[in-house]
């Protein structure tokens, strides 16, 4: 008899072990769901990718319009002109609307309330746990820069520091040329050109892209063969 309880009572143990191993802590979740940790992170690139790839088009639209009108009117005029035209546009909106609203409700005898209240309710306020996510994730960046720029400029690696002052000196003539504003306006209009080319023309790009990059991987060995102290760096 017990033997007999036994064996009646082993298959609801290896079915509950079977549970178990096929809970979403034994490894059985989906391929495709990100991390509990860099959720925010990865909605966040994933936004700034849908808008730069013109996935919303009146979104990106929006954001592209404004940016570059910004741009071109900082190009135009001085900060404090541009900020302070913003302002003014801003609150003449909202003045206008506010008085337009109020002489409706007297007129309908209404008692609506404000227009804007709906907003003004709205909790903004920024906890001290996402400033200090915030700050991490800022300090994160800012260490990696800190540790490029000390590799960098004490030549930690010499192709890499001479591809700096290289890329440095090509900037001198580009400095010459444009301003930072300028810069920028060009900057904008390649972010929300290039990739959607790119993913257009992925294959002819990535084929070019290739022979440039071997090349210029060849001519780095040449240059490196030559120097001697890479050379004996890399024979070690």
């Amino acid at each position: 008899m017990a033997e007999l309880s036994a064996a009646t009572q082993s298959p609801s143990v290896s079915s509950s072990s079977g549970a178990e191993s096929s809970a979403p802590g034994g490894g059985g979740g989906s391929p495709g769901a990100c991390p509990a940790l860099g959720a925010k992170s990865c909605g966040s690139s994933c936004a700034v990718h849908d808008l730069i790839f013109w996935r919303d088009v009146k979104k990106t639209g929006f954001v592209f319009g404004t940016t570059l009108i910004m741009l071109l009117s900082l190009a135009a005029f001085s900060v404090i002109s541009v900020v302070s035209y913003l302002i003014l546009a801003l609150l003449s909106v909202t003045i206008s609307f506010r008085v337009y609203k109020s002489v409706i409700q007297a007129v309908q005898k209404s008692e609506e309330g404000h227009p804007f209240k709906a907003y003004l309710d709205v909790d903004i306020t920024l906890s001290s746990e996402a400033f200090h996510n915030y700050v991490n994730a800022a300090m994160v960046h800012i260490n990696k820069a800190l540790k490029l720029i000390i590799r960098l400029f004490l030549v930690e690696d010499l192709v890499d520091s001479l591809k700096l002052a290289v890329f440095m000196w090509l900037m001198t003539y580009v400095g010459a040329v444009f301003n930072g504003i300028t810069l920028l306006i060009l900057a904008e209009l390649l972010i929300f050109s290039v990739p959607v080319v790119y993913e257009k023309y992925k294959t002819q790009i990535d084929h070019y892209v290739g022979i440039a990059r071997d090349q210029t991987k060849s001519i780095v060995e040449k240059i490196q063969a030559k120097v001697p102290g890479i050379a004996k760096k890399k024979a070690e």
